[in-house]
């Protein structure tokens, strides 16, 4: 049992507690070094799933018996996206300094809803600098939150307010406003519909715009449903672009999306959840032209700028705007213009989070530390690895690509009888090999071995055994599906 001083959780003996500390800080930095030598992925055993669970603790256990649990039943069976080998999702694979900077942060325990302290002003530095990438205003604003999927939902309720005004806020959707309807392609992640629900804008609201050859958004047919809807007497407010589907990685024409969008006076707010990053990339960055005309941006330093979970992030071109969509003015919130209430406006004008973690100090040190022109690097290189990975696929007559390759993510097949059960089944072998971790898509209604390349550490090796894998246990379970 950890021995702690009378009345609090702190432990009595620090230096006991300092040496266990170095030794669980020096075993994760262990970790990261060898990941090579560990499977990408395993399954999770009954017994492990079942030790955890037993009834609320007693709390009769020393630190070091606790973390004998997580090194046992905890590090071995994690989702493995630090590794190499893994291509499942599009997520980041964090980064050493990141994790150095989790532990300050935690160790700080600061809360960035508001009050006057240097920790919001880490967060603000962050700000200034993502207003620099975009090439936005000064009176632009932004904000940390969970992740994209949290910033698509402020980005649909700050354009609600932009629409019909402050007074929705107290009065809600009434039968006085118009029917307000939203725009996104076919293609666009499933968070936007999320949105749409939870704002009570409802899901069937959301026209789902399909898309072109190169699962762009269809611009003539996006054009053509809003004026369809004007015509219907509806309100068209919201219009979402995507920076890098999460199907295929495909970007829409944001230049085309903006220029209709300010035709029509309609808020333009772009998804760019992993895709938007690709500004610190300038072999990529001028596919992204049209992203500096959004009055919004959502996307996460935890894909592609390599920060750890969780580190969202939305940038709203208007900031009083996007104050004025949130602000709640409250006694225990006062403001003053000295003390601890200073500083004002403050991070909890922004968003709806009072109470909120220290993100933006692991983006700061990654940002610091590394520099914009290193992850624009690391970037460019997992495009130039699916790049690779296209040619391998085009290279073997039993693969058979099934989307162009627009950023970092290749979608392909194995050829064969039952295709879309062959191919179910490999993705399954490939991920309990340990080798690679790639996952599934559906396109044209076929079932799509995805990759999608984030990590820093992937290499052309990780490319050519994934590749490599698949051809060997395509083949036998052809052979098997044919027996």
């Amino acid at each position: 049992m950890l021995k702690t001083s009378e009345g609090t959780l702190d432990p009595s003996d620090w230096n006991a507690f300092r040496l266990q500390g170095h030794r669980m800080l020096d075993d994760m930095i262990d970790y990261l070094e060898n990941l090579r030598d560990q499977p990408v992925w395993q399954p999770m055993p009954e017994e492990v799933k079942h030790s955890f669970q037993q009834a609320l603790d007693d709390g009769q256990h020393d630190l070091e018996n606790a973390y004998a649990i997580f090194l046992k039943n905890v590090l071995p069976y994690a989702l493995g996206n630090v590794h190499p080998g893994f291509m499942g999702w599009v997520h980041g694979g964090g980064s050493p300094v990141g994790m150095l900077a989790e532990m300050l942060a935690a160790g700080l325990n600061a809360n960035l809803g508001g009050r006057n302290q240097a920790p919001i002003e880490i967060e603000r530095q962050v700000v200034q600098w993502v207003r620099e990438l975009f090439n936005f205003p000064e009176s632009a604003s932004g904000l940390f939150v969970t992740g994209t999927s949290m910033a698509n939902l402020l980005g649909v309720l700050i354009a609600r307010t932009a629409r019909l005004g402050a007074s929705v806020r107290h009065k809600g959707l009434t039968s006085d406003n118009r029917q307000l309807v939203a725009y996104t392609s076919a293609g666009a992640h499933v968070s936007i519909v999320q949105a749409m629900d939870i704002a009570g804008l409802g899901s069937d609201a959301l026209r789902m715009i399909p898309v072109d050859s190169q699962h762009q958004i269809d611009i003539a047919a996006l054009e053509l449903a809003i004026a369809e809807d004007k015509k219907s007497g509806m309100m068209p407010f919201f219009v979402a672009g995507t920076v890098g589907t999460v199907g295929v990685g495909a970007i829409d024409n944001l230049q085309a999306i903006a220029e209709l969008c300010e035709r029509e006076n309609i808020w333009f707010h772009v998804d760019g959840a992993y895709g938007a990053l690709a500004m610190l990339a300038p072999d990529i960055a001028p596919r992204l032209q049209g992203i500096e005309h959004a009055d919004s941006i959502a996307f996460d330093f935890h894909k592609w700028g390599q920060v750890p979970y969780d580190a969202g992030f939305i940038l709203v071109r208007d900031g009083e705007l996007h104050q004025n969509a949130f602000a709640s003015p409250a006694a225990y919130l006062r403001r003053e213009n000295r003390g601890m209430a200073a500083g004002s406006p403050w991070p909890c004008d922004f968003g709806p989070d009072l109470s909120r973690g220290f993100r933006a100090l692991k983006t700061w040190f990654t940002i610091k530390v590394y520099g914009a022109e290193k992850l624009g690097q690391v970037i460019s290189n997992t495009c130039a690895l699916a790049q690779h990975m296209q040619q391998r696929i085009e290279a073997e007559l039993c693969l058979e690509l099934l989307a162009p390759v627009a950023l970092n993510i290749a979608c392909f097949r194995y050829r064969g009888i039952d295709a879309n059960r062959l191919n179910a089944d490999l993705v399954v072998a490939l991920q309990e090999s340990g080798i690679a971790a790639p996952s599934t898509t559906t396109i044209n209604g076929q079932l799509a071995i995805r990759a999608a390349i984030v990590n820093h550490r992937t290499t052309v090796s990780d490319i050519d055994a994934l590749i490599d894998t698949t051809l060997e246990l395509g083949s036998r379970i052809a052979k098997s599906i044919q027996s």
